[in-house]
């Protein structure tokens, strides 16, 4: 019996000497990992940063998803909160706290989604460096940076009455790929099950892909900018939690089409984690290619559907619903 090599076993410079050759090279890079920090060029002058965790227990688990989902899902988060800002990525700095019996091959195979979800979403973009502890609780935390070619931000703040209000990407989908985990991949006690997850990815690998590895809209990024929008962010947590996002920026309120949300529009204003970009544009402005309008900006400070106040509490809080599970 071969006996794998967990983290306590090869310590974390041994755990490093295997990840390194595993993660993507910024083109950005002009110093990598090895150094107590990295050097990014930063042709504009300006760069924006983001970051972000996830843990396991609330953010994902381990019965569900495989380490090359856990590796493209936190790439994908971060390089979506950089499009949001109207900015093309250019570097990840990624650390882990891992218990000490984790294989070593779970950490690779995170390498390895890192790799394949830059190659895929952000070319160019890499991990330019990070750090490795220890911890009773898998936990991935992800800073990512990004290059604004000499635009202007798209901040939450820009939205006026008139305008239109816009999405790229997908809505609904990832929270009903969650709904879906919860309702057939758990034993009678609400344990995941790793085999029932692994068939709901051969019955629906659309709602599943969704939900574990999420493909967000990026190049419409810098598209949105480009095409003069007027405030854009990252859908995230919902789209009814993120329109308000942009309402209480901006001053205004958002009357959405129910129509255009899609066949359910429940899911997509009360999912979560879809990662899509909400944006909003001056009415005379032509969309840009992936884009499509659900509804304008109105006066006042409401989400409204229809001309309905929307009130439903919904979406993704932290904060909120765990029931401090894991699996």
């Amino acid at each position: 019996m071969v006996i794998p090599d967990t983290l306590g076993s090869v310590g974390e410079l041994g755990a490093l000497a295997r990840l390194f050759p595993r993660l993507p090279k910024a083109d950005a890079e002009l110093l990598g990992p090895g150094d107590d920090c990295a050097v990014i060029a930063a042709p504009d002058g300006r760069f924006v940063v983001t970051t972000d965790m996830m843990i396991h227990g609330p953010d994902f688990r381990l019965a569900w998803s495989t380490p090359h989902d856990l590796g493209w899902k936190a790439a994908a988060s971060n390089l979506s909160d950089v499009a949001a800002m109207g900015a093309t990525p250019t570097a990840l700095v990624v650390a882990i706290a891992a218990p000490a019996d984790l294989p070593v091959a779970t950490l690779e195979g995170i390498a390895d989604g890192f790799r394949d979800a830059c190659a895929a979403l952000a070319p160019g973009c890499g991990v330019v460096g990070g750090d490795l502890s220890v911890s009773q609780t898998l936990t991935i935390a992800v800073t990512a940076f990004g290059d604004l070619q000499g635009r202007p931000p798209v901040l939450r703040s820009g939205a006026r009455p008139g305008d239109t209000v816009a999405v790229a990407g997908e809505l609904g989908l990832a929270g009903r790929g969650l709904a879906l985990l919860f309702a057939e991949a758990t034993d009678s006690d609400g344990v995941p099950e790793r085999s029932a997850a692994d068939e709901l990815r051969l019955r629906e690998p659309e709602l599943l892909g969704a939900q574990l590895t999420p493909r967000p809209p990026l190049r419409a990024g810098v598209a949105a900018a480009e095409a003069g929008a007027t405030a854009m962010l990252d859908v995230s947590d919902g789209l009814a939690i993120d329109a308000r996002r942009l309402i209480r920026a901006s001053g205004v309120g958002f009357d959405l089409s129910a129509d255009a949300l899609g066949e359910d529009p429940l899911a997509a204003l009360e999912g979560g984690e879809d990662h899509a970009l909400l944006a909003t544009f001056p009415a005379e402005a032509a969309l840009p290619d992936g884009f499509r309008s659900i509804g304008r900006v109105v006066t006042g400070d409401a989400l409204l559907v229809d001309g309905e106040l929307w009130t439903r509490p919904s979406g993704w809080d932290p904060y909120v619903g765990w029931n401090g599970g894991r699996g």
